[in-house]
């Protein structure tokens, strides 16, 4: 029987961060790149995103954040699933196209009076459950809503990868996917770490083929032992495409060594062939 009972992505936050005001470090973020902050209703869950629409003749790329705060501890379950530190919204604030919208994942950043739904198992083992999947693609429907006929460039973080690819394998404007640290398959991710799996969660990697013709680009950290490249590479051969590329970045891990090269990555575009 399995003495751990957490997803390994949890590893990063078994700390308290009460000394830290979360939402305040995402305003602190969005306000230089102009972002605003905006409430989605997307049933069962109430989302907030940071928007920069600035020209709705152009594409709009959707920034989709990480797992957050799953775990408060080895053994306890957070109460809060609120990034401390938002790298996927420090990641979209550096983009500098004229249409930007970072989406926080169920239950981050929002009041829980608001949001009845939310439950810890939208931050543990149902983090990719097929309603969190469905109400991920309603807020992309009402972002897309805002730049009509134009198409949806998208970009996930950590499990906001899984996200990303799982929402574009229900769609047909999406122009390309970006990933960071993606847990792009996450039985895999749990099967070396030897952890529980994500019960009542879909898999990225299920969907390959069906996202196949989208070109990519999936971005690991040479140090990442959360989400190896491994697990990128695994997806890309899933695909087997010529549009979808899995790149490994020397001096990144999981968390750290994308902030101060991001525009630089964004410069290589994802292409087929």
């Amino acid at each position: 029987m399995k003495k751990l009972l957490l997803s390994l992505l949890a590893l990063p936050f078994l700390f308290s961060c009460s000394a830290i005001d979360r939402d305040a470090n995402a305003d602190a973020l969005a306000k230089p790149a102009r972002m605003s902050r905006m409430l989605l209703k997307t049933d069962p869950f109430l989302l907030t995103t940071f928007v920069r629409i600035t020209d709705r003749s152009q594409p709009v790329t959707i920034y989709i954040e990480g797992d957050g705060l799953a775990w408060a501890s080895r053994t306890e379950v957070s109460r809060d699933p609120t990034p401390k530190d938002a790298q996927g919204l420090a990641l979209a604030a550096l983009d500098p196209a004229a249409n930007v919208v970072y989406l926080a994942r169920p239950c981050q950043y929002t009041d829980r009076s608001k949001n009845p739904s939310c439950a810890p198992a939208y931050w543990t083992g149902k983090r990719f459950a097929p309603e969190v999947i469905t109400a991920m693609g309603r807020a992309v429907d009402q972002v897309a809503a805002q730049v009509p006929g134009q198409k949806i460039n998208l970009v996930g973080y950590s499990g906001g990868g899984a996200v990303a690819v799982l929402v574009a394998s229900r769609r047909q404007d999406v122009a390309s996917i970006r990933t960071v640290a993606g847990n792009l398959d996450h039985a895999e991710v749990n099967r070396l770490a030897g952890v529980s799996q994500l019960t009542g969660s879909l898999n990225a990697i299920d969907v390959a083929a069906q996202v196949a013709k989208i070109p990519q680009i999936h971005y690991s950290g040479v140090n990442d032992r959360i989400v190896p490249p491994s697990i990128s590479q695994r997806f890309t051969q899933a695909t087997g495409s010529a549009c979808v590329r899995s790149v490994s970045v020397p001096g990144a891990d999981h968390e750290n060594g994308w902030i101060n090269r991001w525009r630089e990555l964004l410069n290589t575009r994802p292409t087929c062939g």
